[in-house]
């Protein structure tokens, strides 16, 4: 206990004087108790009776101090919520009182909740605050904030454990082995999303500061660049919108992306972007006026979000699909053009940030006039399919086997041909369209910076084939899957890691042989990590201990009607 003095009350170091130089050490703590306890006449009567009861004088006094620690904290909350130069004045000049008892862990919940109230707490008492770490801690996020916007280091090393830990929250929806209808990572809504308990932390920790705010935004786009975490960018925009919904005008009047991330999040929440949404988009996009070109920069990270490139693909399909019906081509469309430009942007991101040109991709004249007409194509040959069944076509036209080579062709090429062919084969796989699947699967092994083996494409595609078991009872569909696409290419980890989350919920309708062999090509090898070989641990003994069901044989049927002779045919 430390600073009665300092303010004019005796302490410990003058209790010890009076000990030290007393001839009546007894009678020197009887005149330190009736100088320095509760000096109120009313109370003084209570005390013999208190002692009669075994009450200790401690236990009085402390519990005193509690009421008159609560009543003082509510009289500073009153002051502050008058809000003026004056109220706030008289908040300081309490401070100034009290601030060198904060050590004094009694009083110390004063003097922080004081300092809280001021919307401006003086620099000499956070200088104190920040170097002692007992005193940081205690001190509310709200003068932490304070202490923030003139430490940016002491900022970062708060919001780096919060950053780590979103990361590991999304791959562990991206890899864990929760159940495949209700827990795919595409299918949590935004709404939900922000409600995560990392970015609710980040929203408290920045309030309406517009300078930690900007802070968090560097930290997410000097970590995008170092990782090529596309989780960075979704956090970027789940930020902005949980301050949006938190209705912190001083923050979104001031992000120029407010109102395009707002938008956007509206399709996501839909999941389509249509023809209105589009139009809006596509004003914010050209409202970027000469000189602001870096708002791009920010516009590309939050389209980089896989749960907008989610929704402008998926969006493209439906159009393209649309596009068929109606017989136009793909050019004609302004929505699926304004949702292509959304791709290269946000496909782009990284690119831009790093090399800090600020300024839209050009988009390839092949992707429009070549690419999309042969995708176009894959879709018409699905629907003549699908036509020929229902007449009872049982063989297919040799020409709806072949995969046109412009597709192939710019989908080695261009990142935008082989988000749009891969949202493809989700959509085919969705449908349960075995016959299309095996047309195009084995086909797109080599893609632009190999996005068919991204965790972003490999965790919704395995999770629709989980809901197809029955056909992996197929020994033709188990080699498409398996050995014509996941192990077809150098096998990573993050690949075995989706096999075997897939085979863990399938095996029970695959061949025991197949299972046999299939397991030992996804056993781990020595340079792969401890969550892949738990996870080949966990599979290996489901189908170790899974018995499958008995064949049931019909009970014989003890009925007069056997006997009677089967009628002779007209």
């Amino acid at each position: 206990m430390s600073g009665f003095e300092e303010i004019g009350i005796a302490g410990p170091d003058h209790l010890r004087e009076a000990l030290t130089n007393c001839t009546d050490p007894q009678q020197a703590i009887e005149d330190f108790q009736a100088e320095n306890g509760i000096l109120l006449p009313t109370l003084q009567p209570a005390l013999p009776l208190l002692d009669l009861h075994s009450i200790r004088r401690y236990e009085f006094h402390r519990s005193i101090m509690e009421e008159l620690r609560q009543q003082l904290i509510e009289k500073c909350r009153q002051l502050s919520e008058i809000g003026n130069k004056k109220s706030y004045k008289t908040i300081e000049e309490l401070l100034s009182k009290c601030f060198p008892l904060i050590r004094v862990k009694s009083v110390q919940p004063v003097v922080m909740e004081i300092m809280k109230l001021l919307p401006r707490v003086p620099a000499k008492y956070l200088t104190v605050v920040v170097d002692d770490r007992e005193l940081y801690k205690a001190a509310s996020t709200e003068v932490k904030r304070q202490i923030w916007e003139q430490n940016p280091s002491l900022f970062g090393d708060e919001v780096s454990p919060l950053l780590t830990d979103y990361i590991k929250s999304k791959e562990a929806i991206l890899f864990g082995s929760e159940t495949i209808n209700s827990h795919m990572f595409f299918s949590v809504t935004p709404k939900t999303r922000r409600q995560g308990e990392v970015v609710q932390k980040l929203a408290n920790m920045v309030g309406k500061s517009i300078r930690l705010y900007d802070m968090v935004l560097q930290f997410l786009r000097t970590l995008f660049l170092r990782t090529r975490t596309v989780h960075y960018c979704t956090l970027r925009a789940e930020l902005l919108m949980v301050l949006h919904d938190m209705e912190v005008h001083e923050i979104c009047t001031e992000d120029p992306c407010h109102k395009f991330t707002w938008c956007l999040d509206a399709c996501i929440r839909e999941k389509f972007v249509d023809e209105k949404r589009a139009r809006e988009l596509q004003g914010f996009l050209d409202g970027v006026r000469r000189g602001q070109e870096q708002v791009l920069g920010d516009l590309s990270m939050i389209l980089c979000d896989p749960f907008s490139i989610h929704t402008i693909a998926s969006s493209s399909i439906k159009v393209l699909q649309h596009l068929l019906n109606t017989e136009k081509l793909p050019r004609e469309s302004a929505v699926l053009l304004l949702l292509l430009r959304m791709l290269a942007l946000g496909l782009g991101a990284w690119d831009m940030i790093d090399k800090q040109v600020f300024r839209e991709p050009k988009m390839e004249n092949d992707l429009v006039v070549r690419f999309l007409p042969s995708l176009v194509s894959l879709l018409a040959d699905d629907y003549t399919r699908q036509i020929n069944r229902r007449i009872h076509e049982t063989e297919d036209d040799p020409k709806l086997k072949d995969v046109p080579n412009q597709l192939l062709k710019s989908s080695r090429k261009d990142r935008i041909a082989a988000t749009l062919l891969l949202y493809y084969i989700l959509y085919i796989t969705r449908q349960r369209n075995k016959e299309a699947l095996s047309r195009i699967l084995p086909k797109i092994i080599k893609t632009e910076s190999n996005m068919s083996y991204e965790d972003i494409f490999l965790h919704p595609f395995s999770s629709q084939l989980a809901l197809m078991g029955e056909d992996f009872a197929s020994e033709t569909f188990c080699n498409l899957i398996f050995d014509d696409f996941l192990l077809a290419s150098s096998v990573q980890e993050n690949v075995l890691r989706h096999s075997l989350r897939l085979l863990e919920y399938v095996f029970h309708k695959m061949p025991s042989q197949r299972i046999l062999k299939l397991m030992d090509k996804l056993e781990p090898k020595t340079e792969h990590g401890q969550e892949v070989r738990d996870l080949y641990g966990s599979v290996l003994k489901k189908i170790e201990a899974h018995a499958p069901s008995p064949a049931v044989i019909p009970e014989p049927l003890d009925s007069p009607l056997m006997s009677v002779p089967t009628p002779a045919p007209l």
